[in-house]
């Protein structure tokens, strides 16, 4: 059952649709997209330029209105209101969409892609393409992936450098099973914190540390309470884009194929985007006075192996062979 929050969130998208949607006096067709990020994020500037694009695309007669920050609540508020058609598009992490699709669990494996080269080489795959439809079933279908880079430990107080330096230490991770799995398989204690209070119980000493990637780290300013960031790479987790199969199903083939040429064109861009604010992000923290280490992968990678065999025999062992043999 949703909560009260949820419902008065639900009537406040309502109205916006009723405001601005398909259907409109203009015929301008209005697709409404919430997400959580500030604007300064290389995907909300990438949003923008998607929206450019639709328009231009189209002759002027779509366009994308963006509600950036959490104005219309949480990553899983937003995609229960995609499932009911009360929105038209929203950006998370795939990270806990494998509570929806438990083939996703695939993003949340440390060290499945040899490096960022190979986990483009997957995404724009069958792999790829396959995983972005298989949501269909839960009425959410991905239309792209923007980059989020790889994910790394950062600590308050104590450097990481071996899996031994995580023993005990309380991590914050995302609502994720195979998240909480996988630190705690390097011998942390996996800890979930939603994104908005991660900076207090940081600076509060309810977690020792986090993980997460260059950008993110330097804009939550988490730099200020983390001085140890360990660039151990240790998973990929795309940003999906994803549209309501609700919203999809009522717009023309045409209007489909100017969307999906809109969302392409904006994922090349947020890539260079992305390329450059993990160069900046990183020079950042290092002038506020982070250590930044890079460590030797192999003792995680060697960490890890018992968590992959673990899904042998099942459609996510499956996949790690796919993966393992591109």
């Amino acid at each position: 059952m949703m909560k009260g929050k949820t419902l008065c969130r639900l009537a406040v998208v309502g109205l916006l649709v009723l405001l601005g949607s398909c259907g409109l006096e203009d015929s301008q067709t209005a697709l409404k997209l919430a997400h959580t990020l500030d604007r300064q994020h290389s995907v909300h500037r990438a949003m923008e330029f998607m929206d450019e694009r639709l328009r231009e695309l189209s002759g002027n007669s779509m366009r994308i209105d963006i509600y950036p920050g959490g104005q219309l609540g949480s990553e899983r508020e937003l995609i229960e209101l995609l499932q009911i058609g009360s929105l038209a598009m929203t950006k998370v992490s795939a990270s806990p969409m494998e509570g929806f699709v438990p083939e996703l669990k695939i993003f949340n494996l440390p060290y499945v892609f040899r490096d960022a080269d190979h986990f483009w080489e997957v995404l724009q795959s069958d792999i790829g393409r396959q995983l972005l439809v298989a949501g269909e079933r839960a009425r959410l279908r991905g239309l792209g992936y923007f980059d989020a880079g790889s994910r790394s430990f950062y600590m308050n107080d104590k450097p990481v450098h071996t899996p031994e330096d995580l023993r005990g230490m309380k991590i914050r991770v995302q609502n994720s099973q195979t998240a909480i799995k996988m630190v705690n398989t390097l011998g942390g204690a996996a800890t979930p914190v939603s994104w908005g209070e991660l900076y207090t119980a940081l600076q509060q000493g309810v977690v020792s540390g986090a993980e997460n990637n260059p950008p993110s780290f330097y804009l939550s300013k988490h730099y200020e309470v983390s001085r140890y960031y360990t660039l151990d790479e240790h998973t990929y987790v795309p940003d999906m884009l994803l549209v309501s199969t609700e919203v999809w199903k009522k717009l023309e083939p045409q209007q489909r194929e100017w969307l999906q040429q809109a969302v392409d064109d904006a994922v090349a861009y947020q890539r260079k985007l992305w390329q450059e604010s993990t160069r900046e992000s990183l020079a950042a923290v290092e002038a506020a006075g982070v250590e930044v280490i890079y460590p030797n992968k192999q003792p995680f990678i060697d960490a890890v192996q018992p968590l992959h065999a673990s899904y042998k025999g099942t459609e996510v062992g499956e996949l790690l062979d796919r993966i393992a043999a591109m």
